[in-house]
């Protein structure tokens, strides 16, 4: 009799565990793992605008027969707005624009390469300090007083507007943050926050005209920059994103190219920068 109710007992307890084993199996399978939960392995590439600020720069031009430095120089960006050229192949240069790629080593950091395109326009007739000397002084309409010049055309045009352009690698960290948001399903709706630390080259194409010289407008290697990021990211549908960043940084380019005569006549400064960036992208695995 014993032995008839521990047979009982035993099978009634296997056929228990059987069921919550069954339970258990089959509420994993309907709760796969989310896309969006890990990002180990995957590439990302992205394209958009940007706006940028500039503090003061001095500028220091050399020559055969010259060298002085123009002293607080203002400088502005060269907006185009909402345009279609952001999309047209052929135009594409034009605006201000960012382009990235890059691969994640594990889920929350990724290393990329990309190509921060802005412009840099000194901005014409303001006055400013200057010191040295240059040929021909007073003829421009430029002469303000000993020691300060206005920035006439006849004087100088100059610019970084095809463009100032950042070649530059990123190493970057991820958060997904959704949870504070309240969101649950981040395959279809997620928000990142994003970090990094970049530096790279400068390989502008300047556009000068000194002192009534020959105008130039070149590609040249002419210096370095590094730069921060802070940014949000919002992924729809787990392949698509906008991601907005302020990024901030230091230029230095001690070789700038201002005239044909590549080994005699250059320029060198350094300044600040402060840049918004609004980018769309996709996020995928090969």
């Amino acid at each position: 009799m014993i032995i008839k109710k521990m047979k009982k007992i035993t099978f009634l307890a296997l056929a228990l565990c059987y069921n919550l084993l069954t339970v258990a199996q089959t509420n994993t399978t309907t709760t796969p793992e989310k896309y969006t939960s890990h990002n180990k392995g995957k590439f990302y590439i992205f394209w958009g605008g940007n706006r940028e600020s500039y503090s003061k720069s001095d500028i220091r031009f050399r020559g055969d027969n010259y060298d002085f430095t123009l002293y607080n120089v203002i400088a502005d960006d060269k907006p185009k707005g909402w345009h279609v050229d952001y999309v047209n192949p052929k135009r594409m240069t034009i605006p201000q624009t960012n382009f990235r790629m890059g691969y994640f080593l594990n889920d929350h950091y990724n290393i990329s390469i990309g190509l921060d395109h802005m412009k840099y326009v000194m901005r014409q007739f303001e006055t400013v300090n200057y010191s040295g000397t240059y040929p021909n002084q007073g003829s421009y309409g430029e002469t303000i007083s000993a020691n300060e010049v206005l920035l006439t055309e006849e004087f100088l045009t100059f610019e970084h507007t095809d463009g100032l352009n950042y070649i530059n690698s990123e190493f970057s960290r991820v958060d997904d943050i959704s949870k504070i948001f309240g969101i649950q399903n981040t395959d279809k709706f997620q928000i990142n926050l994003t970090e990094g630390l970049g530096a790279g080259i400068l390989y502008p194409k300047t556009n000068a005209k000194l002192m009534g010289m020959e105008r130039h407008d070149d590609f040249h290697v002419a210096g370095y920059g590094v730069s921060g990021k802070v940014g949000l990211n919002f992924t729809f549908f787990k392949y698509f994103f906008v991601q907005t960043e302020l990024k901030g940084g230091y230029i230095n380019m001690p070789n700038i190219q201002t005239t044909y005569r590549e080994n005699i006549d250059k320029a060198s400064q350094d300044f600040h920068f402060l840049q918004t960036v609004v980018a769309f992208g996709g996020i995928f695995r090969l």
